[in-house]
């Protein structure tokens, strides 16, 4: 009796240690200086983005029926939209919340102590990935929340229940994309023992797939589908293998995901020939489940690629040695 008890308390115990470890990262997170920081930053670029955009939308308010998704994606000099900044500032975010996630307790020597503790390897993993997930969930929510009592009070105009199931989609998208960041983030927190290296590791990643993956996939489309002006199928070949190219970055499916929900009149995300606009109605907007299909193989994307980073990270974690 007093075994089976025993190993009773056993198999329970690692779910015990994963919530132990995700709610004390979390309140690490919310009260740690780098995301006051953070959240100051994101913000303040919201609430300009917010602001610029509602007063662009003014004009419109009686003509355009997406005036809640028009505020996310409006621009006006000099400042970029709403999304433009989630884009920027939301990678950075993730990396900064797990650039150090393991690597932190080695350089500590706190790791060998807190799996001592009735905690497994796989729920301090778990722990520290979801409080860092969950943190930005928190953030983008308050941030969608602010953008909405905003322009309710710059526009004056409810939004439509259309209108808000796609904004929550569009977190939904992106928090997807900041999990991707999020595990880059702990890859490198695994991999290197020092804090800095995985840091400037992560950032490296971000700014290839941000400013040298475009040149890249446009050099390999180029190669594999090389034009020739007298044949015009040619062109066609080679911007599908552009296409095809660009999708391997994260930044592609996600720019692409938020183009077909906040954008109702878009019907395709590559290229349409003439004979299959035969019967559409140009220029109607699609209903909100034509558009999450549109999406859809960008969010699978997005949430495998997820995965796949955290499963490697935990591969990775399994095989070192504890003892620093």
């Amino acid at each position: 009796m007093q075994h089976s008890s025993t190993s009773r308390r056993r198999e329970g115990s690692p779910w015990t240690g994963l919530w132990a470890v995700f709610f004390k990262e979390m309140a690490d997170h919310l009260s740690s200086t780098r995301m006051r920081i953070l959240e100051v930053l994101i913000l303040l670029s919201a609430v300009g983005a917010v602001y610029a955009g509602a007063q662009t939308l003014r004009q419109t308010i009686s003509e355009d029926p997406f005036l809640l998704l028009r505020v996310f994606t409006a621009a006006q000099d000099p400042l970029p939209s709403f999304v433009a900044f989630l884009s920027f500032f939301l990678p950075l975010a993730a990396i900064a919340l797990g650039f150090d996630a393991i690597n932190g307790e080695y350089s500590r020597n706190t790791l060998s102590r807190i799996l001592a503790q009735p905690i497994y390897r796989d729920a301090l993993l778990w722990g520290k990935f979801l409080a860092g997930l969950a943190t930005i969930a928190l953030i983008l929510l308050a941030l969608f929340l602010l953008v909405v009592g905003l322009s309710l009070i710059f526009l004056g105009v409810p939004p439509s229940s259309e209108e808000v199931a796609r904004a929550l989609l569009f977190l939904l998208a992106t928090l997807a994309y900041t999990g991707v960041w999020l595990g880059i983030a702990l890859v490198t927190s695994v991999l290197f023992r020092s804090a800095a290296t995985s840091a400037l590791a992560a950032i490296a990643v971000w700014l290839f797939f941000a400013l040298f993956w475009g040149i890249i996939a446009q050099l390999l489309a180029q190669a594999v589908a090389p034009f020739d002006p007298f044949n015009p199928e040619s062109e066609l070949r080679q911007t599908e293998a552009l296409l095809a190219f660009s999708r391997l970055s994260p930044n592609t499916l996600y720019a692409e995901a938020i183009q077909a929900l906040l954008n109702p009149g878009v019907r395709s995300l590559g290229p349409v020939l003439i004979s299959q606009l035969e019967g559409a109605l140009l220029g109607s907007p699609l209903p909100l489940g034509q558009s999450f299909l549109l999406a859809w193989p960008q969010l699978t994307g997005l949430i495998a690629l997820t995965i796949g980073l955290f499963a490697v990270a935990y591969v990775l974690f399994q095989r070192r040695e504890v003892r620093a």
